[in-house]
């Protein structure tokens, strides 16, 4: 039987783990028609991903997900610490409290709950489809969609859209159609991961450490409510068969008193940890997002971490792509953007990989006496790594036409009132883009036409006082906004949909001026059609 239709899909995403139900829900939330498909026939039931941060929990928030994913993760109540061999602490990472975000600095799940939660959501949405059990199996592109090729569980079909984005994981399909080459830093190690269900409640402190014993590194983290993982390198004269097998498992558990009696394990399964990114990540109508576009060892914690925020960089800026608001050229700054900001998440997971995977006694050695000297401080027992501050994009420009300092960087999200309900600035405002300014003045420099642009890409005015606020004004919080802009002689900031800066001004006719640039980045030129880079790679800069 076939299955096709004369229908043009806005956007096919191939693939339906996070990634692809993160942008099947933020594009389905936007109105866009959306069809995911799935090569497998129902959700995977065992654990990976572990992990998110407090800028991936504001995503959730974006998403309309927040207390769902809440119920579902353990926040982290401590550090995060790497130990030698005689417990003695190398680095010791604040985890606690809440992050810049307003989330909890570090959040730890069972990714099947999790995923539960972001496929529900996004197959609620009258505009999203998901197909599962339907494999890709060829692309055809053309000069207004691309057409692909399905096989499943219901037979061959054919699917056509006007952007396809591949969010098929590592062995991505849609990468195989693009000529896109790969930066790989060489990094290979193989670790056996075992995920468990202890029987008993216990309180685990630190609750997610390294022990980095050259006798066998191992890590010990969360699994989620209920949950804990075991990760352990693979020895040279070990084989990834024998490492493989159940028995090694529990004997590799067993000095840590778990036991068959007291512990279930999930899943125990190999992998070999990477560190590379695809140089070009969208070729004309395709897209790639996600551990398509890069992968990292897991010593961060960052790869769906940075798989997200693929997803909410260009859930944006396709909604204002689709929908004509912007030209499609716009797209080609999600590889500048997001290719150099994952840059620092991978060199951060290869400074913590090149401490845990030290096997000769002497260098482990030298390691913990240089480690130790620093206190355990991570400034300085680290080796230094790309700044996390987005590539060269939709942002600020300066008079010399080079990026304006300070752009490009997360911005907080502080707790703010407005008529009289105080919450999250997002949950207030309904994401977007912001315009934060002190007070009402710097609005006067704003003509209609500026207004009438920022109401066109849905941005939000929120004019910020420390007492006394008006009806439509926000009570800025103690340290707050207007701390902050004020130390840096800011009237006003523009915070993008993805809660990066935009850029600042320092008066009124600096605003407009502001809100000018973000309009003349985002405007359609004349000629409407797709423009489709030209084959080869993109120069990838790591400040390593």
């Amino acid at each position: 039987m076939s299955r096709s239709s004369s229908k043009v899909y806005d956007v096919a995403i191939v693939g339906f783990g996070p990634v692809g139900q993160m942008l099947s829900l933020l594009l389905g939330r936007a109105g866009h028609d959306v069809i995911a498909l799935e090569r497998w026939p129902s959700p995977y039931d065992l654990p990976r991903a572990v992990h998110f941060d407090h800028e991936i929990g504001r995503i959730f928030q974006a998403a309309g997900v927040a207390e769902e994913v809440r119920a579902v993760t353990d926040p982290v109540p401590d550090h995060y610490e790497w130990r030698n061999a005689a417990g003695e602490p190398l680095v010791r990472i604040d985890w606690s409290g809440d992050g810049p975000s307003g989330w909890p600095t570090a959040s730890f799940f069972c990714q099947p709950r999790l995923e539960a939660v972001l496929a529900k959501a996004a197959e609620s949405r009258p505009t999203v489809t998901v197909r599962r059990g339907c494999e890709v199996t060829d692309l055809q592109l053309g000069d207004e969609t691309v057409r692909l090729t399905t096989n499943g569980t219901d037979g061959a079909g054919e699917v056509r859209a006007r952007y396809v984005i591949g969010a098929d994981g590592a062995n991505s399909f849609v990468r195989s159609g693009m000529a896109t080459s790969v930066t790989d830093l060489g990094f290979f190690h193989d670790w056996l991961i075992v995920d468990t269900r202890p029987h008993e409640q216990a309180e685990w402190s630190p609750m997610n450490w390294q022990l980095c014993d050259p006798e066998r590194p191992t890590t010990i983290v969360s699994g989620g409510p209920g949950r804990r993982r075991w990760e352990f390198l693979r020895l040279p004269h070990e084989s990834v068969e024998e490492l493989s097998t159940l028995e090694t498992a529990w004997r590799l558990l067993e000095p840590w008193g778990r036991t068959p009696e007291n512990t279930t394990i999930e899943r125990h399964v190999v992998y070999t940890f990477q560190a590379r990114w695809v140089d070009r990540w969208r070729e004309g109508r395709l897209v790639l997002a996600g551990d398509a576009a890069h992968q990292m060892p897991p010593f961060a914690g960052q790869g769906m971490c940075s798989g997200l925020r693929d997803a909410v960089n260009l859930a944006w800026k396709l909604d204002l792509v689709l929908d004509g608001r912007a030209d499609p050229a716009l797209l080609d700054t999600y590889t500048s953007e997001r290719s150099e900001h994952v840059q620092h998440a991978i060199g951060m997971s290869l400074a913590l990989g090149q401490v845990i995977c030290v096997l000769d006694p002497e260098e482990a050695k030298s390691r913990d006496a240089r480690m130790i000297a620093t206190g355990a401080d991570p400034r300085h027992a680290l080796p230094p790594t790309p700044p996390p501050v987005l590539g060269d994009g939709v942002l600020q420009r300066g008079p010399d036409g080079g990026r304006a300092p300070d752009t490009g960087h997360l911005t907080p999200q502080y707790e703010v009132t407005h008529q009289g309900r105080t919450a999250l600035l997002d949950d207030l405002t309904g994401g977007g883009f912001t315009v934060l300014t002190d007070g009402t003045d710097p609005w006067e420099s704003l003509d209609a036409t500026d207004r009438d642009f920022l109401a066109g890409i849905g941005a939000t005015l929120v004019p910020l006082y420390e007492d006394n606020a008006p009806p439509d004004g926000y009570l800025d919080a103690p340290g707050g906004y207007l701390p902050h802009m004020r130390e840096h002689g800011h009237v006003a900031a523009v915070v993008r949909p993805d809660f990066y800066l935009f850029g600042a001004a320092i008066d009124g006719p600096g605003l407009r001026e502001l809100v000018g640039q973000l309009r003349e980045q985002l405007r359609r030129p004349a000629a409407t059609a797709d423009r489709t880079p030209a084959p080869g790679p993109l120069t990838a800069v790591a400040e390593q």
